[in-house]
């Protein structure tokens, strides 16, 4: 993967790490049309986050163990 794309992955794995967030406000933050940033395709592939569904029945958007451990390993 692209130096590029890595702390791209930890900024979004950082963003839903701190709380569940909807998944539209994720898609709205961090979705994109470029082909050479792949950013939450290339999260959801390595299994970094997840959705669930929340309370009412909407989905969120959180990291997984193994987004914890990426963030951890890859922010001093």
């Amino acid at each position: 993967m692209s130096n590029t794309v890595e702390p791209l992955l930890a900024d979004l794995v950082e963003f839903v790490a701190r709380e569940e967030r909807p998944y539209l406000e994720v898609m709205d933050a961090w979705r994109t049309s470029c082909p050479r940033l792949p950013v939450w395709e290339e999260a959801n592939a390595r299994g970094l986050v997840t959705r669930i569904r929340g309370p009412h029945g909407e989905w969120l958007v959180q990291a997984t163990a193994a987004g914890r451990a990426f963030i951890s390993t890859s922010r001093p």
